[in-house]
């Protein structure tokens, strides 16, 4: 037996579009109707628990992150567990479903601070580690941050404190794996 699958769009005045999905079995009823039994299809909306699969890609289209063939990426829509842009992308999409989102600076890592470029004396770093690109972790009050060494000078080191995709347009492909319903607090 083959086993179908239908998707069905039904329009309400009072609710917008609904998308339900009809899953069957079996033999067909009558003339070509199949026996059916409907669900409400998932779509991705605030407070649903999704699951992702994704490649990052920068603006020359270089990987910077891919989890495929890995663990997919979860997260709770709408609490700012991810980029806003990419969120904004995902919004109403279903399990299943495949899309590139592309994000611009602002609604991603922000723009580059000038102000996140300092120098800090050179006795404050381990010897060894002071190559131009290397990323150091710098303890906070919040917790430790990465910092890029940019220069290093005759007594002081440049360095970034911007993330490192700060200032950069961004492509993801997403795959959505999976969607949860949001659970009651």
């Amino acid at each position: 037996m083959k086993k179908l699958l239908a998707l069905l769009v039904i329009s309400s005045l009072a609710t917008g579009a609904l998308l339900l999905m009809a899953s069957f079995s079996g033999p067909m009823i009558g003339r070509g109707t199949p026996a059916v039994t409907l669900t409400a299809g998932q779509t991705v909306k605030e407070g649903s628990l999704v699951s992702i699969e994704y490649v990052l890609r920068d603006e020359t289209g270089q990987v910077i992150e891919s989890n495929v063939g890995k663990e997919p990426l979860t997260y709770v829509h709408g609490a700012g567990q991810i980029v806003p842009g990419l969120e904004k992308g995902l919004a109403g999409l279903g399990r299943g479903a495949r899309k590139t989102v592309t994000v611009k600076p602002e609604d991603g890592y922000g723009p580059l601070n000038p102000d996140l470029v300092q120098e800090m004396p050179k006795e404050k770093f381990p010897a060894g580690s002071l190559d131009p690109g290397t990323v150091l972790m710098m303890q906070t009050p919040q917790g430790p941050i990465p910092i890029r060494v940019r220069e290093v000078k005759e007594k002081t080191v440049v360095v970034d404190l911007n993330n490192p995709l700060a200032g950069k347009t961004l492509t993801f492909d997403v795959t959505i794996k999976d969607i949860q319903e949001a659970s009651a607090p």
